[in-house]
């Protein structure tokens, strides 16, 4: 999956968890300030990125700066995929 394939999914996760439309996603957006995702949304995005991808998450590495912005949740997603299809 490369990085305009994440963008797209994560759009999609997003529109879903936030039940409205997210029709721009920049990379630099931050995920709880300016999109207004909460502990709970954050969960159920997680969720709907192993379902629908079929990411594997690891809690461990779960720390706050993975759901600073849209970019590095991508490059978490990114990260697991790899790590998933090496395994």
């Amino acid at each position: 999956m490369d990085r305009a394939e994440t963008l797209l999914q994560l759009r999609s996760s997003l529109s879903e968890v936030l039940n409205r439309e997210v029709p721009e996603l920049r990379e630099d957006a931050r995920l709880f300030d300016d999109l207004a995702l909460d502990s709970t949304s954050v969960i159920e995005l997680l969720m709907s990125l192993e379902d629908t991808v079929g990411l594997e998450i690891d809690p461990e590495e779960l720390g706050p700066e993975v759901f600073k912005t849209v970019a590095s949740l991508a490059e978490y997603v990114e990260a697991g995929l790899a790590k998933t299809a090496t395994a």
